[in-house]
């Protein structure tokens, strides 16, 4: 274990907490994972037996961000759906463990693409199967799936902005001002609608990262990262995964949030748009808004990590790169809010 993994988490109180909750003898193997930049990633092993595990990273200023219970409650709440996901092992909210709460699914096999396309995958089938796989989610009914409670469709877009505008003004006073995030939040306020149809269940940060793919044929092997999600406008996921979606000849983005989808082979936005309304029968006339709004939660939502980073809470390199990257998402939401 690397030498700051002890606060994150103790292995011999885990392995004490879970001896006689999880299947398998003798010692548990507890690894970490260094490449998502969330919540804080661990493999656990023991026998045979594989699982991840899941909690929130110390320090966090955004705590809603990072509610690794939430993720835990609709993995359940989808483990019967058609919906690819990882299935939910158990959950522990006993701070006393390992200092936070946690929850433990399934280890799923498949790639996570971030640079490049893995060898077996299929480039023209990666994005179709994105929207297949989030066709799939829109078309659960929460409350089918005891989500009911899980929020508050009415007004969904405008009040993303009021709480993320909160959470902004959390954060900047241990960051620096942000005009640009302003000048967005003040542009969604008048062109985001409020709703472009009925409600669905909305994972909230749907990428390509964010996604486990399997070969031939080229699909979705689950679909991670459930810490954001909710009941809302449905057209918020599509513009989500659609902003961080390139196409040849645009610049890449500073923190490489595209991956490899402006390389040979991928579909287009427009066709990836086509094929989600093909599958749902509703999609927005205009996803402008929905792309600002995407930008602008993260941007947010990576500045507070970048506070994290400048009160010595995180050991992660990746949010050293927030003084820079994070302006520059904010300058994007601005361009792409004015047509560029």
């Amino acid at each position: 274990m690397p030498e700051t993994a002890p606060r994150l988490l103790d292995p011999e109180a885990l392995g004490r907490y879970l001896d006689d909750r999880l299947p398998g003898t003798g010692s548990f193997e507890v690894e970490r994972h260094r490449a998502g930049h969330s919540n804080e990633t661990f493999f656990v092993r023991r026998s045979g037996h594989a699982w991840v595990l899941r909690r929130p990273p110390a320090g966090a200023f955004l705590p809603t961000a990072h509610d690794v219970l939430r993720e835990h409650r609709v993995l359940d709440a989808l483990k019967d759906t058609p919906v690819p996901t990882p299935r939910p092992v158990l959950s522990c909210q006993d701070r006393d463990v390992i200092g936070t709460p946690f929850h433990l699914m399934e280890m799923i096999e498949g790639h996570v693409l971030r640079d490049e396309v893995t060898a077996g995958l299929d480039p023209a089938a990666i994005g179709p199967a994105l929207v297949d796989a989030l066709a799939d989610l829109h078309a659960v009914d929460p409350w089918a799936a005891g989500l009911e409670a899980w929020g508050r469709p009415d007004g969904y877009l405008h009040r993303q902005v009021r709480r993320w505008r909160g959470q902004l003004e959390l954060t900047v006073p241990m960051t620096r001002p942000l005009p640009d995030l302003l000048a967005a939040a003040d542009w969604l306020r008048e062109h985001l609608p409020e709703a472009s149809g009925p409600a669905t269940i909305v994972h909230g940060d749907y990428k390509l990262d964010n996604v486990m793919l399997a070969p031939d044929p080229t699909r979705v092997a689950g679909i991670l990262d459930w810490e954001m999600s909710t009941v809302g406008d449905p057209m918020a996921d599509l513009g989500w995964m659609l902003s961080f979606w390139h196409q040849p000849g645009e610049p890449d983005d500073e923190l490489g949030l595209a991956g490899p989808t402006a390389g040979p082979g991928f579909a287009t936005r427009a066709e990836l748009l086509d094929r989600y309304r093909e599958r749902t029968g509703r999609a927005a006339q205009d996803l402008t808004p929905f792309r600002v709004l995407a930008m602008w939660k993260l941007a947010i939502l990576l500045e507070g990590s970048y506070a994290r980073h400048l009160a010595g809470h995180t050991d992660d390199p990746f949010f050293a790169r927030m003084e820079t990257a994070v302006p520059a998402l904010a300058a994007r939401a601005v361009a792409v809010a004015g047509g560029g």
